[in-house]
């Protein structure tokens, strides 16, 4: 039975467990009732998309386990989410030619989480699998949004000076190699014109092989990988998806700030957002660099908190942390190679079509991971899955109708 657990009108308990070490390598972090019967997969397994449903829930609330982490802290009061006065229903929509409901969204695309916020309160917060409030759920390619947002905070602070400086400016050791003549803002619209395969199922591929690197953990591996590899065109000239192109990102973040990358997201949002917990995120070896392009571990209102931030155009307490109109950029169709993509910078716009979409863009992860944000609407949308494969395309129904339904209800 769907259950939904509503937030109290004055919010939640501040977070008050001990403090950890903000280097973590390999150890579950508060193993709840579901890791009695199940135990994580390994990372292999977890690509593959060869995990019974048990066995992926587990995985995905403990992705500290798959790789070493290092700790986001948070700092300071829980910010409360108010209890919205008009509380989503259930919604029937449209997908691929079927009718279907909530319900049904819910429970065939395995959602293990769903928070909807309106006007900055819960209209809806619903938990399954095995989850909870306090479950940190892994972000996959959610995790890059995060990145590009720091990205924007850098700039803003003026430790990256422009999008257009040659990649090669932070990150020296990749001259000589593909990143040559690549810029910032190439890296962060997947436009660098370096051949990439991202195929997660293909143990051929790069994003296998970047896999393969991340179990060796060893510091310096994965930009050597990166610099290794064959142009496939001009600059500009060309989208291709990258995860590999994305811990460049992180990378240059970390030289830029002369700060680790969870270190510098603590600092630049997560002390700041009134989080109710600690996140923890991937890094390449222990100690090493971030992982910018996925394995944020976060809980499901936390996620919405960071989301609420975009929604608001990147406003901390009157503060802006973002430059002028970066998330229109950063959220937007851009022109590549002549013709125009559905990608921002390491954002996903929502394509053309449905009204209720304008301007509305979204952090996706694979295996049904979610954030949509449409600020005109004043609506955040987050949704933590456990969907069989990783290509959320293979799911049973898609997700932007239920979030276009989702929006026309709370209008």
């Amino acid at each position: 039975m769907l259950a939904a657990v509503f937030l109290a009108q004055n919010g939640v308990a501040p977070y008050t467990r001990a403090m950890k070490p903000e280097i973590l390598i390999g150890v579950p972090l508060g193993l709840g009732t579901a890791a009695a019967t199940a135990q994580p997969a390994g990372a292999r397994q977890v690509f593959d998309g060869a995990m019974l449903p048990g066995v992926e829930v587990v995985t995905f609330e403990h992705s500290d386990t798959l790789f070493p982490v290092r700790r986001v802290l948070r700092k300071g009061p829980v910010s409360p989410l108010s209890r919205a006065t008009a509380q989503l229903k259930n919604v029937p929509f449209q997908s691929r030619g079927t009718a279907y409901d909530l319900f049904d969204y819910m429970a065939n695309n395995r959602v293990a989480g769903l928070l909807v916020l309106k006007d900055g309160a819960v209209a809806f917060e619903d938990y399954e699998l095995g989850a909870g409030p306090e479950t940190r759920w892994i972000s996959f390619s959610m995790a890059k949004s995060v990145t590009s947002t720091l990205v924007g905070a850098a700039l803003q602070q003026g430790l990256i000076v422009s999008l257009d400086d040659p990649l090669t400016r932070y990150l020296p050791q990749l001259k000589g190699g593909a990143y040559d003549d690549v810029s910032l803002r190439n890296v962060m619209q997947m436009a660098s014109g370096v051949k990439w395969n991202e195929t997660y199922t293909d143990p051929h591929s790069d994003r296998r092989k970047l896999l393969d690197i991340q179990l060796e953990q060893k510091p310096g591996g994965i930009l050597a990988y990166m610099n290794s590899l064959p142009k496939a065109g001009a600059p500009g000239s060309i989208w291709n998806y990258s995860t590999g192109e994305t811990f460049l990102v992180g990378a240059l973040l970390e030289a830029a700030t002369r700060k680790p990358l969870a270190t510098y997201l603590s600092e630049t949002l997560w002390s700041r957002l009134g989080m109710e917990q600690d996140a923890t995120w991937w890094v390449e070896s222990p100690g090493g660099m971030g992982f910018a392009g996925s394995g944020l571990g976060a809980t499901l209102r936390d996620y919405g908190r960071f989301g609420l931030l975009v929604q608001r155009d990147g406003d901390i307490d009157g503060q802006r942390i973002v430059p002028a109109g970066w998330f229109q950029q950063a959220g937007s169709a851009h022109v590549i190679g002549g013709t125009s993509v559905d990608y921002g910078y390491l954002w996903w716009p929502v394509p053309a079509g449905e009204p209720i979409h304008q301007g509305a863009f979204r952090a996706s992860g694979i295996f049904g991971q979610h954030m949509y944000i449409n600020q005109r609407e004043k609506l955040v949308i987050v949704v933590l899955s456990a969907r069989p494969k990783p290509d959320s395309a293979l799911s049973v129904m898609e997700d932007l109708p239920f979030f276009a339904a989702v929006a026309k209800a709370l209008q």
